[in-house]
């Protein structure tokens, strides 16, 4: 420590010690005690919950906005939907037979109708973000690298899939996504001896879609909570600086 740190420290002391003396009550203590952290660096209760909302709203916004752009799941490897599990050996028994481009029309337009669906998300995590109690922020702020998108994960599933299922089903009969559907599983129902494939379209996208979301926030929240210069604003730089301190 240099002599300085340690004069700077003994000042802090002695000004805490004084005033004290001074207060003439508990409230006046506790209120001395919030400005002494703050001197030390470390922010009020009020900064914190600001800093974090404040974090939460950027990653949530860019990650939807980033979605609900043409290729904004079709062009993103992490979220790209593809043919449902249980339909893979229909996508590869059309391919065998000359049939990829149909195929490749499905997956085209289960990725639309999540990027039509994408847009409708940022109101839901607003709407989570203003319902956080002070328990919610510090256990984000202080918990695990995907902290926030646990939360989101809980608070907000139910919701985004009342929200996104029918943008989807209106969005997937507008880019043809269910002709292209019918066509792919009427084709493959014709192949001798495979058994039938009815997948409900609709709400395998609509959960596909959901959680391509999650992944591209969890993307955000760990790049704020491990890049400095993702911490755009003082509020960010010292309620995450207090984090990253608190954790050690």
């Amino acid at each position: 420590m240099t002599i300085w740190s340690k004069f700077s420290a003994f000042s802090i002391l002695l000004i805490f010690v004084f005033s004290l003396t001074s207060c003439q009550s508990t409230a006046q203590i506790g209120k001395f005690l919030e400005k002494a952290g703050q001197v030390a660096g470390n922010p009020s209760a009020a900064e914190i919950t600001s800093g974090l909302k404040e974090a939460l709203e950027k990653g949530t916004g860019i990650s939807a906005d980033r979605l609900s752009l043409e290729n904004g799941y079709f062009g993103n490897l992490d979220v790209k939907i593809l043919f449902p599990e249980e339909a893979r050996q229909v996508e590869r028994t059309l391919r065998n037979i000359g049939l990829g481009n149909l195929c490749d029309q499905v997956i085209t337009s289960l990725n639309r109708a999540a990027e039509d669906a994408a847009k409708e998300a940022k109101p839901i995590f607003t709407d989570a973000i203003k319902q956080m109690s002070f328990q919610d922020v510090q256990q984000i702020l202080l918990g695990e690298n995907n902290a926030a998108t646990q939360y989101f994960q809980r608070t907000t599933t139910n919701s985004l899939s009342e929200k996104f299922s029918p943008v989807i089903d209106g969005s997937l009969n507008k880019v043809n996504a269910t002709k292209f559907w019918t066509d792919a599983m009427t084709q493959y129902n014709r192949v001798p001896l495979v058994k039938p494939v009815n997948t409900d379209l609709t709400a395998y996208v609509t959960e596909k879609a959901i959680q391509g979301l999650f992944v591209e926030i969890a993307k955000e929240e760990l790049k704020i909570r491990q890049n400095v210069n993702a911490r755009t604003s003082p509020l960010l730089q010292k309620v995450f600086g207090y984090a990253e301190r608190e954790k050690k």
